[in-house]
């Protein structure tokens, strides 16, 4: 397959206006009322679709609406309140072991630097950035399935991991980075599918560098 073609600087300029203009407001599709329920929720969301972890979270920020009474849970309990969602076994575990360590080592309350959030259980980068991003609208990239994808067909990124995505994209746009990141989310959520995108109504379409391949 050829390498897609790599945006311009002034491609990227137009690319993130037309994100920030079309996307001002938008916010996670995830539901939570405090900073604790936010990192669950995004913990969650790890290869499991946001509607199904809003189906799985108010029962289980019933149960447990602190750290501190997550933090003293059984696992089995856990286990069975997030059964219907990807990964159940690792990510009780890890929801369990995170209370554990907030309680522990940062007195019941959610950190809110990325340096910490990523020494808890199951908070990667990706993980911490997403919850600094809509919690304090932080000026950090978080690049999911989506990010990754609109990023490749557009021409921003040509690295091969998330991580390496990030760096470029945080790098390329500078600024309005918590936008982006949901402008971008929510884009290859709705428009640049996975599997036959929208291009017919694409608002970035003169910019895409590999729609010739798509089969629509």
């Amino acid at each position: 397959m050829a390498k897609v073609k790599m945006a311009t600087k002034v491609e990227i300029e137009a690319i993130k206006e037309i994100f920030m203009r079309e996307y001002q407001g938008a916010i996670t599709e995830l539901r939570y009322s405090n900073l604790y329920e936010l990192l669950i929720s995004v913990m969650l969301s790890a290869q499991c679709t946001d509607k199904r972890v809003n189906i799985i979270t108010p029962t289980l920020f019933a149960t447990y609406p602190t750290p501190s009474a997550l933090a003293h849970a059984k696992l089995e309990d856990i286990k069975e309140l997030i059964k219907s969602c990807s990964f159940f076994n690792n990510k009780a575990s890890n929801l369990l072991k995170m209370a554990q360590s907030v309680v522990e080592n940062y007195g019941g309350e959610i950190p809110l630097e990325q340096k910490e959030l990523v020494k808890l259980a199951g908070v990667g980068q990706k993980t911490a950035n997403v919850v600094l991003i809509e919690y304090s609208g932080a000026n950090l990239m978080a690049v999911d399935t989506h990010v990754f994808r609109v990023a490749h067909r557009l021409g921003l990124s040509n690295a091969t991991t998330p991580l390496a995505t990030e760096a470029q994209l945080s790098k390329k746009f500078k600024t309005h980075l918590h936008i982006l990141h949901q402008a971008m989310v929510l884009f290859g959520r709705y428009r640049c599918k996975a599997i036959k995108p929208l291009c017919h109504e694409c608002l970035l379409e003169s910019y895409c560098k590999s729609k010739e391949r798509f089969k629509v």
